[in-house]
């Protein structure tokens, strides 16, 4: 039987690049000149550091629009909030989330329901698998999908006749 995954995932060297341009852009960028910021990549955690508040909203700004330029979907981001200690030094970590998690996988399961086409869906994970008799089906539940917004960046893989 035909089949197609929906995942949530976000390229690891996407991912990479884009936090490369980040750090490259910071070196070279005159307002951050010899004040300690940087940007450092943790797996799926970006960490931010830089003297005030001010200056990490500008950091903030400049690894954003670095991910959206590469391609990695916002809301796969979590911003968090900026830790600022006494002395006015801010810390900052930006979670990249990767996977559709439980509650999320069972809305989308819901629609699929809902839509009234003849598919079934099984959550397998943090993915979830779509599975039909014809493959004009499945081409309909993904046009739906996407149309459809979900607080969670979907994406369309393993399509199998």
């Amino acid at each position: 039987m035909p089949s197609f995954d929906i995942v949530s995932k976000v390229s690891s060297m996407e991912l990479e690049n884009a936090i490369s341009q980040a750090q490259k852009e910071l070196t070279n960028r005159f307002d951050f000149k010899g004040t300690g910021a940087e940007i450092v990549l943790d797996k799926n955690e970006i960490k931010l550091k830089a003297p005030d508040a001010y200056k990490m909203k500008s950091l903030m700004e400049l690894v954003i629009g670095k991910l959206a330029k590469r391609g990695i979907s916002l809301k796969n981001v979590d911003q968090g909030e900026a830790d600022l200690s006494p002395l006015g030094h801010a810390r900052q970590v930006i979670k990249i989330k990767q996977g559709i998690e439980g509650a999320k996988a069972k809305e989308i399961s819901q629609f699929i329901r809902q839509i009234g086409i003849k598919v079934t869906s099984a959550i397998q994970g943090d993915e979830l698998r779509v599975t039909g008799k014809n493959r004009d089906d499945l081409q309909a539940v993904i046009a739906a999908v996407r149309d459809h917004d979900f607080d969670v960046a979907v994406s369309f893989v393993n399509f199998r006749d």
